[in-house]
């Protein structure tokens, strides 16, 4: 996925497995960020960014849905813990991540393996992607004002 791709129409399953779709976010910007893992430190600081700044970016016209390959149940105690006004994907099937290009070979400590890698996408009004944040532009603990800023 890159910037003047169109999303697809069907996004996935929410944290209470609601079908999540482009069209419902049709009229708005949308902030569909990637992340890792719940609960995780570097995911709940951006999480938390989103939650505290939630009510800026309702105003600036952007609605916030995040996505991870946890399952719902991580998703509803994630949402549950860290008070998350918003709707958590549940990629499990990884379909998601890899429609976007952003499911890859990481490595930690010098081990490899697969993973998400943090990535938000800005997508306009008509579900068109507008801005792409990579891994190394994201800064976990202000990445709100990062999106608001442009």
């Amino acid at each position: 996925m890159k910037v003047g791709d169109k999303i697809p129409a069907i996004l996935g399953k929410d944290q209470n497995g609601n079908t999540i779709k482009a069209a419902d976010y049709a009229g708005k910007k949308l902030v569909l960020y990637f992340y890792p893992k719940d609960s995780t430190s570097g995911c709940t600081a951006e999480a938390c960014s989103f939650r505290d700044h939630y009510t800026e970016l309702r105003k600036q016209g952007y609605e916030v849905v995040g996505v991870s390959v946890d399952g719902d149940k991580s998703h509803q105690k994630f949402i549950e813990k860290q008070q998350l006004p918003f709707n958590l994907i549940a990629d499990t099937d990884k379909t998601l991540v890899e429609q976007f290009g952003v499911w890859g070979e990481k490595s930690m400590y010098g081990r490899k393996y697969m993973g998400t890698f943090r990535t938000t996408f800005i997508i306009n009004e008509e579900g068109v992607v507008e801005k792409i944040f990579l891994p190394k532009e994201i800064k976990t603990s202000t990445h709100a004002e990062q999106v608001m800023a442009g």
